[in-house]
């Protein structure tokens, strides 16, 4: 089977996956600093598609010129992360306790390091089409990792998807890695990401979209017979509390700053700020006031396809379809062909009263909550919990009025902004994008940064291992030289 093909049948993915696990063994083997070497050489091809890489996916995706550039500036950039994490090599957490023979009972030698899960597959985002897709974090994270990666290309951005995939496979000949170590399927059936799921060779699973599809995804691998781990990220509503003192002091330009956060992209990120939560007051009529006129100056943008479209129209009808729901904003027409930004109201009482409001409208959409008072703010704000962000835009004024918001945010979110709008991810070692369940299934990692690797690795302990046969970066003088805790002391 080619690299980049079309599956439509069991045994085409058995093969795959059997390429796949191949691959596998002999990848996991190969030297830090040639996976290393291997992810620069893929950042390099990526850059080498020049212009026809952008012109394609403009065509696909309706993105325009300059995020895209800036889009393919971080995805090679996260691979060039990686490589410098694999060559420092600190990563593996690697742990050696020396044996104490004479200690009653005896001590045994014991070292312990982090080693790839096996093959994974990634499916590809559609509103990202270079950094969350074919060579984006979950790919890069997994290479890193020493797993081989089985791509599922996003139907909305395929021939974009091929041509990353074809930079993949150069730097695959580059480097002389396994022929299998990445591959690129294609199929539009729900059964053929069921089967991937599900095929005995997978290890663990890399999704951002939909809740549907990602709690489909994760309810696959947990009904195997071995079930797999599957990192899902699912959207986000990203709640933002609006507290009393900073909207008296700047309730104009905090409306300026979300109105660009809330259009920005057509709202096409899964950081955009859905829920916005103030306490009534004068000072929230001139945020109201201001945040509309901006948002009705927008102008109508396209989306990235016609689905996405059609899928925000829709959820933005079921909104103010609520008998409490009242758009803020200019008079729409459901069924035009571009996006057309929009605010609803509701009070905190009719908020809490319906579910449905709490669901995420992918696009240039925003709920404002109009409480009463700070206890109904916090009831709303906790009822939404499971976020990838939240954002507290106050002064010290309320912070010191009411300490216990930051202690409530962490248990909301996986980010916690203040003064800031959540739109715009940064890449580094500090960043945490994730949240507990519905955001993300599995609230302990990142999708972003170094640390998204430990998402396809598992700790593993050498007992009593002779020196010769334990892997390199637990070896008592560690070839590759990197940082280690011994005996308890740290980065010897």
């Amino acid at each position: 089977m080619s690299l980049s093909s079309t599956i439509t049948s069991l045994p085409e993915i058995d093969q795959v996956m059997e390429q796949s696990m191949h691959a596998f063994l002999e990848y996991k083997k190969i030297n830090p600093k040639q996976r290393a070497a291997f992810l620069e050489r893929i950042a390099f091809e990526i850059e080498a598609l020049g212009q026809e890489l952008i012109s394609t996916t403009q065509a696909e995706t309706n993105l325009p010129e300059a995020r895209l550039l800036g889009e393919r500036g971080r995805t090679t950039m996260q691979l060039r992360m990686f490589a410098t994490m694999l060559v420092e090599g600190s990563w593996v957490e690697a742990s050696v306790d020396h044996a104490i023979p004479e200690r009653v009972p005896a001590k045994p030698d014991l070292r312990k390091m982090l080693v790839a899960l096996g093959p994974v597959i990634v499916f590809g985002a559609s509103n990202f089409p270079y950094a969350y897709s074919t060579a984006g974090g979950d790919t890069a994270s997994a290479l890193a990792a020493g797993c081989s990666v089985v791509v599922k290309a996003h139907p909305a951005h395929i021939k974009t998807s091929r041509l990353i995939a074809s930079a993949i496979a150069n730097a695959i000949a580059f480097c002389n890695m396994p022929a299998n170590t990445f591959q690129h399927v294609e199929g539009d059936s729900f059964e053929t990401g069921k089967a991937l799921v599900q095929q005995p060779y997978t290890s663990a699973v890399g999704f951002t979209g939909s809740f549907s599809g990602g709690r489909a995804l994760y309810d696959y691998a947990a009904a195997r017979p071995k079930p797999i781990p599957v990192f899902s990220e699912m959207g986000s509503t990203n709640p933002v509390l609006l507290l009393a003192d900073a909207l008296e002091k700047n309730a104009a330009s905090i409306a300026t700053q979300y109105a660009g956060s809330i259009t920005l992209g057509v709202g096409q990120f899964c950081t955009n700020p859905g829920i916005l939560i103030a306490i009534a007051s004068p000072a929230l009529e001139q945020f109201k006031s201001t945040l509309v006129t901006a948002i009705n100056q927008v102008p109508a943008s396209k989306m990235l396809h016609q689905g996405i479209l059609a899928a925000y129209q829709k959820n933005r009808s079921n909104a103010l379809a609520v008998n409490a729901v009242r758009n803020l904003t200019s008079e729409i027409a459901l069924n035009q062909s571009d996006a057309t930004a929009l605010i609803a109201h509701v009070s905190g009482a009719d908020f809490l009263k319906n579910e449905i409001l709490k669901e995420e409208v992918f696009g240039p959409y925003a709920i404002l909550i109009e409480c009463t008072d700070i206890d109904e703010l916090k009831l709303v704000w906790n009822s939404v919990s499971g976020q990838l962000t939240t954002s507290l835009m106050g002064t010290d004024l309320d912070f010191e009025s009411h300490p216990e918001l930051i202690e409530m945010a962490t248990t909301i979110a996986g980010r916690v902004l203040l003064n800031g709008v959540p739109t715009g991810v940064d890449v580094c070692a500090s960043m945490v994008h994730g949240g507990p369940f519905p955001a993300t299934t599995d609230s302990r990692f990142t999708a972003v940064g170094i640390n998204a690797v430990k998402r396809w690795v598992r700790p593993v302990c050498y007992q009593n291992c002779p020196d010769h046969l334990l892997p390199d970066a637990l070896k008592e003088n560690n070839p590759l030289q990197i940082k280690r805790m011994v005996d308890g002391n740290p980065y010897q």
